[in-house]
């Protein structure tokens, strides 16, 4: 099973993009803020986090930063309006998955779990 952090204050924005892992055999839990998923990730492991562009206490990307602080292994994405450019430039160094486009939906979720699929394999492959 993959399990996946919906980092969020509005579920409805990422509702669509939800449904796309529902395929899949994974285990979804939400939060909405950067503080709750730093309290989470203390007592629970997950395979890929995604944040939303807004989040209660913060944006995705400086989530991001802090969750990387605390463990640099963690698979994430970020959904962001950003231009790639501009996206590239504010995520450097991150080691972002992927960009996702704003509301996200269904062929987004798939085309990130393959893309999250193949990093995975290549990680038990280097066990």
């Amino acid at each position: 099973m993959i399990n996946i952090l919906l980092v969020s204050p509005n579920k409805n924005s990422l509702s669509d993009f939800k449904t796309g892992f529902e395929e899949y055999d994974t285990q979804i839990t939400w939060v909405e803020s950067c503080k709750d998923t730093l309290a989470i990730l203390k007592n629970n492991k997950f395979d890929l986090i995604v944040t939303d562009e807004k989040l209660a206490d913060t944006n995705g990307i400086k989530c991001i930063k802090e969750l990387i602080l605390f463990n640099p292994m963690l698979n994430c994405a970020a959904v962001s309006s950003l231009s790639p450019d501009d996206f590239h430039e504010a995520s450097e160094g991150l080691g972002i998955l992927m960009q996702i486009p704003q509301n996200p939906g269904e062929k987004d979720a798939i085309k990130l779990f393959d893309h999250l699929k193949t990093i995975l394999n290549l990680t038990e492959k280097a066990k």
